[in-house]
């Protein structure tokens, strides 16, 4: 039997207690088990990693993070949040590593604060949950955080949250008290983050910033399985420059978070190529051993589960 690869997963959240208290009416982490392990940098993440044999983990907050607040609270908390997952990741610096929280509602305060992340802290990049209080962040407001990113070289992971309270009245009024997983990741978070992607590629970001890279977990929210299909029709609309398929399978990586399915998989890497897989779990919303199991067993060569399991991620990281 080979010799099973070095496991990264990099959709691994934890809570800090004092945000969490900013957006307890929100709060999807509220069961007892699940909020356990979001506070856990010790014995019980730990131990879970190890059973299941993942090696390291890339830790970000949960949903919805600062995305929800008004601005003075996301500026005072973001950095706050950021050096206290830089001292939990100093206790297990061989385990752990980190996405900046940043606070998306200051775009200049948010590109600051994923400098010194990036640059004081040693962490990889930043996660964005959802909407920034209802606005897309492929508006001109926000792009001065892709202009750090591409300068700092370092991926933005666009990460769901729950839909607008207007999309939630619109779509999903009739089914939430029965089925309540549907504003989430049943169907609502992938609606609005493949949107999200979507815009990100008609704003012309990527031209402004044609190093950026960003990255989508779930096996990209359904745009793999869909770019042909939108690439072939926006060019009815007289589209000029690269088209949809081009760019989103340059600058878009795609992680397996909650997602262990061979078809889709297979998918996914016809579209976008092996090298823009990353493997990911969404611990501790999605269980871990799972998730390495699928790992080990997926229908691929040895040097390409290595690519999905560490080797994409070692490199656009740069761990």
């Amino acid at each position: 039997m080979a010799e099973r690869p070095y496991v990264i997963a990099l959709e691994e959240h934890f809570q800090d207690p004092e945000l969490g208290a900013l957006y307890a009416p929100l709060d999807a982490n509220a069961a007892a088990h699940v909020r356990e392990r979001l506070e856990s940098f010790g014995d019980t993440r730990l131990k879970e990693m190890d059973a299941a044999g993942i090696d390291f983990q890339v830790i970000s907050h949960s949903a919805p993070s600062v995305q929800k607040l008004d601005v003075e609270s996301a500026v005072r908390m973001a950095p706050l949040v950021n050096d206290r997952l830089h001292a939990a990741i100093g206790l297990h610096p061989t385990r752990f590593g980190g996405f900046a929280t940043i606070a998306t509602p200051d775009p200049k305060a948010a590109a600051d604060e994923l400098e010194r992340a990036v640059t004081k802290l040693g962490f990889k990049g930043a996660m964005i949950h959802g909407l920034t209080n209802g606005r897309f962040h492929d508006e001109p407001f926000f792009w001065p955080i892709f202009e750090r990113a591409e300068a700092l070289d370092v991926p933005i992971y666009f990460h769901p949250a729950v839909p607008s309270p207007a999309v939630i009245e619109a779509y999903y009024k009739e089914y939430i008290e029965k089925y309540p997983i549907i504003l989430r990741a049943a169907w609502g978070f992938t609606v609005e983050t493949a949107t999200q992607g979507l815009r990100l590629v008609l704003s012309g970001v990527f031209d402004k910033y044609p190093r950026l890279k960003v990255i989508f977990g779930h096996l990209g929210e359904g745009l793999p399985f869909l770019q042909w299909r939108i690439n072939m029709t926006m060019a009815r609309d007289n589209q000029s420059g690269r088209g949809f398929r081009e760019v989103f399978s340059e600058h878009f990586y795609v992680t397996t978070s909650g997602f262990w399915s061979d078809p889709a998989l297979l998918l996914c890497v016809q579209e976008l190529g092996v090298d823009h897989i990353l493997f990911s779990i969404d611990w501790p919303f999605a269980p871990n051993q799972p998730a390495t199991e699928w790992l080990h067993r997926i229908p691929f060569s040895a040097d390409d589960r290595a690519k999905i399991a560490s080797g994409n991620a070692k490199r656009l990281l740069k761990l």
